[in-house]
């Protein structure tokens, strides 16, 4: 948390499934079977994205580092592609859509579906932010003036592509790293108001915030 530092195949990999496996709660209640076929040659898969960028399938009775997605060339296929559902499926409880072929890949998340994890320096070039596992294909500029620390729940913000909600969640580890770089005005507030930034002092704009509560609802 940023205030604890004041303090078939789904996109060409095969997965180990249950034929039949059934989810009634892990997506909202709705009920859904793993591969099923609303309609003939179209094949269905529900995965979940958790706060640290870590993605399951989302039966997953258990979700962890080990449980969860590590295949790069799947991941950057898989967040690539990654857009708001308008399918008319299932819209409610997986609000996000990962299209692969004749494949419909519904996503849910903790927070949001874009999670920044690494800050990747690049030689003399400018930062990246990198996230859900993607390395440099899954990376946008780092925006340190438009970092949105967000007070109801501690966690930090950052923009995301438009296509997945256009705001991302900074990973806790992440966003300890860069709360050390935020200032705080007089008074102890909840919110710094700059941050300071390869020797410059920048206003954080919190332009997010609006974004961010339109955002979840694609």
């Amino acid at each position: 948390m940023w205030r604890a530092c004041r303090a078939l195949r789904p996109c060409a990999v095969v997965l180990a499934r249950s034929p039949g496996t059934r989810a009634c709660g892990g997506g909202g209640g709705v009920p859904y079977t793993q591969g099923q076929t609303p309609e003939p040659q179209t094949r269905e898969y529900f995965y979940y994205v958790d706060h640290q960028g870590q993605l399951f399938l989302d039966d997953s009775k258990m979700k962890n580092f080990i449980t969860c997605f590590k295949d790069p060339q799947f991941l950057v296929t898989f967040f690539s592609r990654l857009r708001p559902n308008h399918s008319g499926r299932y819209e409610a409880s997986f609000p996000f859509l990962s299209p692969c072929g004749r494949e419909r890949n519904f996503l849910r998340c903790e927070d949001r579906p874009v999670v920044f994890t690494h800050l990747l320096a690049s030689g003399s070039g400018p930062p990246r932010l990198s996230y859900c596992g993607g390395g440099e294909a899954l990376a946008v500029p780092f925006e340190p003036a438009r970092l949105l620390p967000l007070a109801a729940n501690g966690r930090l913000y950052h923009p995301a592509p438009a296509r997945a909600g256009g705001v991302g969640l900074v990973r806790s580890a992440l966003a300890f790293e860069l709360s050390a770089c935020f200032e705080y005005p007089p008074g102890a507030p909840a919110l710094p108001s700059h941050v300071r930034w390869q020797g410059r002092r920048l206003a954080l704009t919190m332009d997010l915030a609006p974004l961010l509560l339109t955002a979840s609802r694609p």
